[in-house]
């Protein structure tokens, strides 16, 4: 099976039977995903979801949470992973925010990046659910999904070159459900230790002594 097939039969599949998905992020505004998406490094979203409630009832925008102590962040933040660095980074994104683009999180990834804290995944997340651009987050379930059903070579051997092999592969149109498609049945099928193939639709071709893949 080429690759191109590969990728004909995993599109069709989450077209016909998935449709439409977003970030299973909750947020209000683009200020609350940014913050979100911020936390969710190698944590659940579900996790997230129960904390950023509190944290954006007390601080709702950009400009209220630059006036908070980084140990007042923590206090809400604590039970996700790393609370320390990203109360501060939140913080600091917060004032950075308010101090350079008054308070409004921009558009542009060039300048989401310089963001304290928020990396290209975290820019290309925000890009595509709030502003609707064609950008692919590749988070852990993405590269490890991409490996397994061998939609991308083995020396595609970091984010950043899964995400422009994607990107080549997969129709613009197409891009920001492809993301979520491939995220989600990392996250709740294509599992990095026990994956469930027996509930997989791509069992009957995974290329499950790949490296990288389930079975190694």
């Amino acid at each position: 099976m080429t690759r191109e097939e590969r990728y004909k039969i995993v599109m069709d599949y989450f077209r016909s039977h998935v449709g439409e998905v977003t970030t299973e992020l909750i947020f209000g505004s683009a200020f609350q995903l940014l913050c979100a998406t911020l936390l969710s490094a190698q944590c659940t979203d579900k996790r997230i979801n129960a904390i950023t409630p509190a944290l954006f009832l007390h601080y709702p925008n950009a400009k209220i949470m630059a006036k908070a102590k980084i140990e007042e962040i923590y206090e809400y933040i604590k039970s996700v992973s790393y609370p320390n660095a990203k109360a501060k980074h939140l913080v600091e994104m917060a004032q950075m925010l308010t101090n350079s683009y008054d308070g409004e999180v921009p558009s542009d990834p060039n300048e989401l990046i310089k963001l304290p804290g928020v990396g290209r995944k975290t820019a290309n997340v925000v890009q595509a659910v709030w502003f609707g651009k064609p950008t692919l987050a590749v988070d852990t379930h993405v590269y490890r999904v991409s490996h397994r059903l061998g939609l991308v070579p083995k020396d595609t051997n970091s984010p950043r070159k899964v995400e422009d092999y994607l990107m080549k592969h997969i129709d613009k149109k197409e891009v920001t459900n492809a993301h979520h498609w491939i995220l989600l049945h990392g996250r709740y099928i294509c599992k990095s230790i026990r994956p469930l193939c027996t509930k997989c639709p791509f069992d009957i071709f995974c290329p499950k002594l790949l490296d990288n893949s389930k079975l190694r």
